[in-house]
Formats: C-alpha cells, structure tokens, sequence
C-alpha cells in the first residue's frame, strides 16, 4: 500500500472519531417525549425482582427467566436495614452482596433502575429503613430532622460510591435512579427533606445520571412526592384507566417519556385475609394499552421471592395488618421461580413491540416432597432462657419497648410476679394498640393465651401471690406503609391486673437466631421435665435428602403458629390457622446432601399431639378461612 493511500485512511480515520456518537449517556428528551440511550429514542420494558428476597444461589436462574421473557431491565430496590444492623456495622456478604447481584445483571444484558431508598416500603419490615432509627423515641422519619438526616448521610456515603461506577455513564448498566419512594402518600410532606436527597444523590453521583420520583395517580400524592430537577414517574395497575393515569403524570411532567414505575401484576398477601390474584388477560392487556402510548413500564413484581427470617413488613389500614412471608405476589415468576401462564401472557404482548431473545424459556426448577419428617419436642421456651438469653434480663419497674433495649427483630420475654393472691379469675389486661404485636402468656409456666395487638387485649387469670408471670412478645413485622408514627414493638404500656397496674419486671431479649446458628438444639439434650404442649416450646427433626437437594414446600398439619429453621436458616414465619398460606418454601441451596438436614421449629401456641412436618412438591397459598378465624381478622 502506498503511503498516500495510508495518508488518506488515516484521515478518514481521524474524521471517523470526530463524527462518532456522543459518550455513553441515557438521558431525558423532552421534545420528542422519551428517554434517548446514546442519543437514540428508548423505552424499557422492566420487572421488579428484589434480591434480598431471592437466596443467592438462585439469583441467575430469576434474571435469565426474566431476560428470556423479553425484559431489557429490571428495577431493584436496596433496604438500607438488610445491610446497616447496626449503626456503622455493614453487611455487603453473601445474600447481601448487591454489587454481586449488579454484576450479574449486567453480565446478563439487563440494564438496571436502580431504587435506593433510603425509604423504599416494598412490604419488606419498617419499609427497608433501620429498627436502630428508633432509639431515639422522638426521631421523625421520612423528614428534614438533623437525627433522620445524619443517618441517611453516613448510609448514603457508604452505598452510593459502590453504585456510581457501576451507572450507564460510566460503562456499568444503571439508566436511572429513584429518589425516596411513593413520599407523596407520607404524611410530613417534607420538601426540605427532599432537596436534601437531591443534593446528596448529586454529590455522589454525578450530575449527568437521571434521577426520579414515583408516586400514586392522585393530585395529593403527586403534590408532596414530587420535587423539581427530579422526573416524575406514577404507579397503578390493571384496574386503572391507562389515558387517565398517564394524564395525572402529565400534569407534573407535560413533556417527557410516559412512564409507570409500578404496574402491578398481582399483589401482597395478609394474615388472615384471601390469596390475592389478578387475571393474567388484564395484565397483558393492561401491558399492552402502555406499550402501545410508547410508554415505558416496569412491572411490579416480576418475581416476588420470600420474606425470610423476620424481614416481612406489615400496612396499617385502619389497624395493623402484617404480610405474609411468601411473597409470591401473584407474579408472572413464582415465589420459586417457575414460569406461569402470566409470564407467558406477558412475553406474547412484549413480542408484539420488540424481538424476544433467542432460545427457549429456562424450565421450573425441580422439586421434591421429601415426605413426612416427625419431629420431637425439645424444650418449652421458658426452660431454655439460660441458652436463649445469656447474658440475663434487664430490670425495670415498667415494660420497656424492644427499641429501648435493642433489640430489632423476634422475641422479648416480659416476667413479673402476681402482686397478691387471685382465688376468683381477675383480668389481665393491655391498653389498645399497646401490644406489639402478639403477646403469648404463661403463668407458673402454663400457657393462658394469646394478647394481639388490634385484637384480643385481655384474658382471665388465677394464680397466688408470687406467681411467675411470663408475656413473651413477638414482633410480627414493622409497618412499612400507611402509618404516621413510629412502630414501636414490644409492650408499649403498663400491664393490668384488675385494672392495677403490674410492675417489677425483668425483661430478656431473646438471641433465638444466634444460639440455632451457633448449632442449638440439635447439639443439646431435650428437657425432660418440658411437659404439656401447649405454648412456646421448640422441636427438632432431621430428615435426609435422596442424594438431591431440591427445592421444596413444607406444611405444618395441626401446627398454630411459629417460625421454622433448617440447618440454622431463618425460613419464616408459619400461620396455618390464620392463613392463607398453608406452607414455606424451603430453597433447595438450604438443604445438605448426604448428611442429616436439621429443622427447628418455635411453636409459640400448640403443636399437634404427634407432630410432623410435610414436605411437598408444590406451594399451598389459598385456604378458605374458617368463619371462626375470619372473625377474628
């Protein structure tokens, strides 16, 4: 080649890159009403799936199902509470390595909408913010006070610079961040508070990332959760007149893309109240109407996963109303992860706008009925204290709430003794709203029922003077939405007897979790002087799996109410009475193989005479409540 020609390709060349497309970049365009990638028009089509809410091992399995149904993003939200414990104490390991969970999406090809709280609700316990907020008693969430906002500061200055390389600018797949959550339905309507986040997303982003609001319809909503310098996106469902929807956005934004935050393809469960499901036709139809505006959408869930351990929230609608610890959601993928007739529903719509990927959808994970594993009693709960609680109680003359000793999550045992003789029954009593949120009572070690809170708050008791009297509280989840106070657990007032007021007390916050992690029970020997079965008592069982470890679900016939752990994993909360999920889901990466597998159970009112649990192959969400247990929600 001669060296003019040369001359001329370098040329070329160099003309090439002063013609090339600008930087990576993912921006507003408010003339022609989109979003533009790299200066191109763009929409999403996005699900929601939340990784604390998904074991790790399965984390590519969801996002592969979700890539292959014709998804180009998903939106995550980040609970400030799963990865800050304790004030200065981070938690970025194992199910709790987001930056992993990021990497993986992006790995896969999905671009992410990134929800950081610091609020984000999610029915997920005191809506992702941390329990430790509420040791100071007076603290306002959610607002402008100096308390809530040097928290906020120290957490944001921790995660934000884990997530600015990993934004669209800067080569990583993040297009777009959310600001708080839905801060419209708060009652402080705070927009100090607001501007704050703004100016701290800023300083720690960058100017050029595309940061969002996402709020209800309504004008009220609209009104406080939005701010200028932030988009604002809305939320609604099948049942929403779409054209209406989309026209309380425009009125904050005239100009800009359509976009719905939160459409929702099904929805949460209550205690005690019917499985929620929603018509896979109106989703897809639903679906269709936006996409066919050039909306862009992200579906609320895509797949739901599971509240584990404690981490279920709980909404506040004219009384307290927590959730169940599946949240399966109804979703196009179900709590375990399987395709449904919803997903497929949805994929037929997305392949009306844009090409699906190549290549056939993931199959439904396996699973196994592992069959009939009988347990055995181990040791009623007020026998083990020495193991639960070792470093003993703490004395008060009244009740103190679990904030006010630190503890977050379970149980605290309340003791006191009878302050005379009660021949003839004499009531023990709460204030309303005073329990929080189930308090089981024993006296002289026998159980006499059950305090809750919204619910029964009094019980007929006969003792002697001197008489031990437990009340062992347990928190069933912090309110996540619809509440304008702080969710304080534990006994918030006075206990009564006959109205007079109980004091003297020792108070144990119980370290359940820890003593199981650390291989109790199943290294102890049982109690044998733990007679009777009624009230909280632990049982323990092995079972061994056929060389496989698959997922699976487990029934408690005849149980009432706990929590269940296998090989020291916190699966959950169980209900069976108050429903109207009948069983757990066990993740076949919990399971060993080739060695005994340990359960324990916490069975807070009453085991069955013979007790056993029943591992099956498929999920039990829907039970018709009986009319005794519907009139007791």
């Amino acid at each position: 080649m001669g060296l003019p020609a040369l001359a001329l390709l370098l040329a070329a060349g160099l003309l090439h890159t002063q013609a090339s497309p600008p930087a990576r970049s993912f921006q507003l365009d408010y003339e022609d009403d989109c979003f533009r990638k790299d200066g191109a028009p763009f929409r999403y089509i996005s699900g929601s799936i939340h990784y604390a809410r998904v074991p790790r091992p399965a984390w590519r399995d969801r996002l592969l199902k979700m890539y292959m149904s014709g998804l180009s993003a998903v939106q995550v939200y980040i609970p400030w509470n799963y990865h800050e414990p304790l004030p200065g104490v981070y938690d970025f390991a194992g199910d709790r390595d987001v930056e992993a969970f990021l990497d993986l999406t992006a790995e896969l090809g999905l671009l992410v909408i990134l929800r950081p709280g610091p609020y984000i609700c999610a029915e997920w316990e005191m809506g992702g913010l941390p329990a430790w907020l509420l040791w100071k008693p007076d603290i306002v969430l959610r607002s402008s006070d100096p308390a809530y906002l040097a928290a906020v500061d120290s957490w944001l200055h921790v995660l934000l610079p884990k997530i600015k390389p990993r934004l669209y600018q800067h080569g990583g797949n993040i297009i777009s961040v959310q600001v708080e959550n839905e801060y419209g339905s708060y009652y402080a309507c705070d927009y100090e508070y607001l501007r704050y986040l703004l100016g701290s997303f800023r300083a720690l982003l960058g100017t050029e990332v595309l940061l969002f609001t996402t709020d209800g319809t309504q004008a009220w909503e609209l009104r406080c959760g939005t701010l200028q310098g932030l988009y604002a996106t809305i939320d609604f469902g099948p049942d929403s007149n779409v054209t209406e929807a989309f026209g309380a956005q425009r009125r904050v934004e005239p100009k800009g893309p359509l976009v719905n935050s939160e459409y929702y393809t099904g929805w949460l469960d209550y205690w005690g109240e019917a499985h929620a499901s929603t018509s896979s036709a109106r989703v897809a139809q639903g679906l269709e109407d936006m996409l066919q505006l050039g909306a862009s959408v992200n579906m609320y869930m895509f797949h739901g996963g599971t509240n584990f351990a404690y981490w279920s929230g709980a909404d506040f609608k004219d009384q307290y109303k927590p959730v169940t610890t599946s949240y399966d959601y109804d979703a196009p993928l179900s709590e375990a992860g399987d395709p449904t007739e919803k997903l497929f529903a949805i994929r037929t719509v997305i392949s009306k706008f844009q090409p699906l990927p190549v290549g056939p959808m993931p199959p439904a994970t396996p699973k196994y009925a592992y069959g009939r594993v009988v347990l055995q009693k181990h040791a009623n709960l007020l026998d083990v204290m020495d193991v639960l609680c070792p470093s003993g109680p703490i004395q008060s003359q009244f009740p103190v709430t679990f904030e006010a000793i630190k503890q977050a999550h379970g149980f605290v045992l309340y003791r006191t003794q009878l302050p005379w003789d009660v021949l003839d029954p004499a009531t023990l009593g709460a204030p309303p709203h005073s329990v929080c949120d189930r308090g089981y009572v024993m006296l002289q070690q026998e159980y006499q029922g059950t305090l809750e809170r919204d619910g029964q708050t009094t019980l007929r008791v006969t003792g002697r003077e001197g008489d031990t009297l437990d009340v062992l509280l347990e928190n069933m989840g912090r309110i996540s939405f619809g509440a304008n106070i702080s969710d304080f657990k534990g006994l918030l007032r006075n206990l009564s007897l006959d109205s007079s007021p109980l004091s003297n007390w020792l108070i144990y916050p119980l370290a359940i979790d820890t003593a199981i992690q650390q291989g109790w029970p199943h290294a102890a020997l049982p109690k044998s002087s733990s007679r009777g079965r009624a009230g909280p008592a632990f049982y323990t069982g092995t079972f061994e799996t056929p060389g496989i470890a698959w997922d699976t679900f487990v029934k408690f016939p005849g149980w009432t109410k706990g929590q269940l752990w296998i090989n020291g994993f916190n699966l959950g909360r169980y209900w069976p009475l108050r429903g109207p999920q009948q069983t757990l889901f066990v993740p076949g990466s919990v399971l060993h193989v080739g060695r005994p597998n340990n359960i324990t159970v916490l069975e807070l009112e009453g085991a069955p005479p013979a007790p056993f649990l029943l591992f099956l192959d498929q999920p039990l969400f829907n039970r018709t409540l009986s009319s005794s247990t519907a009139a007791t929600k």
